[in-house]
């Protein structure tokens, strides 16, 4: 597994996004970049490859993550402010108890949130059904702190 970071300029996170794949995936492979396809439910895959990719963006950072197996990426910066509330929406119970006894709230509901984003993201299934039927801990290794970000990456399985 192979992951990138880079800053956000003025081409935008979905540019930057696709420029950092590009960057890392010649680096590592070498060679171009397979074409881009999507799935049903719009995950990205490289068409005729056996390589895996993610791409996460904040408002001021992006992220990209190339495996040979099925991999999600998901960021967001420390600073990000959320309301308390959606802890009670998107959190299983399990979860919630684990916020509930987090010394620091707020980091522990972001750290929940880019878990759940990057297991939406390696399975393609989308965040439907996703928020309140996982069982993760905010204090989850694959957890890591990158560029003033939380940023989680979840390979092969959850």
């Amino acid at each position: 597994m192979v992951i990138g970071s880079g800053v956000i300029g003025p081409e935008g996170a979905h540019t930057a996004g696709r420029q950092l794949l590009s960057k890392l995936y010649q680096a590592h492979y070498g060679g171009e970049m397979p074409q881009i396809s999507l799935m049903r439910r719009g995950k990205p895959y490289f068409e005729n490859s056996p390589v895996h990719f993610s791409i996460s963006h904040t408002p001021r950072h992006v992220f990209c993550v190339l495996s040979d197996r099925p991999v999600g990426v998901d960021a967001e910066e420390q600073d990000r402010q959320v309301k308390d509330s959606l802890a009670e929406r998107i959190l299983s119970d399990a979860e919630y108890a684990r916020y509930g006894q987090a010394a620091d709230k707020h980091a522990a509901l972001l750290r929940l949130w880019v878990l759940k984003e990057a297991a939406a993201k390696m399975t393609g299934e989308g965040l439907r059904g996703f928020p309140n039927t996982t069982d993760f801990d905010p204090d989850d290794s694959r957890i890591r702190i990158m560029d003033g970000c939380f940023v989680a990456v979840i390979e092969g399985e959850i």
